[in-house]
């Protein structure tokens, strides 16, 4: 039974987000988050993370966040391992975002909903299993309500 490695921050957006594609099409967008943490001895220290972010979440958060941004970030941990030129041995922790989100604490925000893009697409890392044919350029019917009901 596997456990999951569950992380959320919250911190300020380090450095604009990246974004590029694979030579699949998919989007990938990558930026770092800071977060300070006051010490007992009121010295403050500070943590940074690397952010990567996939597929319409991608897009979205290369659309809506910028350098300095105070922001929520929920995903998983993945480590990775290599080694330098030299034989040294290097590793970097970074968050595979599953959501990305302005923190509403100190700022407010306008909620724009995107277009569906058809075929399951949806903005989780590529290992949560979202990955289908979408539809692209066809228009996603607007659905159907009720006169009495209300659309949420």
């Amino acid at each position: 039974m596997g456990i999951d490695n569950n992380v959320s921050v919250v911190g300020n957006v380090t450095r604009d987000p990246e974004l590029r594609f694979t030579q699949g099409g998919m989007a990938v967008a990558s930026f770092g988050v800071a977060w300070n943490r006051r010490k007992q001895d009121g010295e403050e220290e500070v943590s940074f993370f690397d952010v990567t972010c996939f597929r319409q979440l991608a897009e979205n958060v290369a659309e809506s966040i910028t350098k300095g941004t105070r922001v929520v970030v929920t995903g998983t941990l993945n480590q990775s391992n290599w080694e330098t030129q030299d034989g040294d041995r290097r590793s970097k922790v970074e968050i595979l975002a599953d959501e990305v989100a302005p923190s509403l604490r100190w700022a407010s925000a306008e909620v724009r909903r995107n277009e569906p893009r058809g075929g399951g697409e949806r903005g989780g890392n590529p290992s949560s299993g979202n990955s289908g044919a979408s539809n692209a350029g066809a228009p996603a019917p607007a659905p159907a309500y009720d006169v009495d009901e209300e659309p949420f």
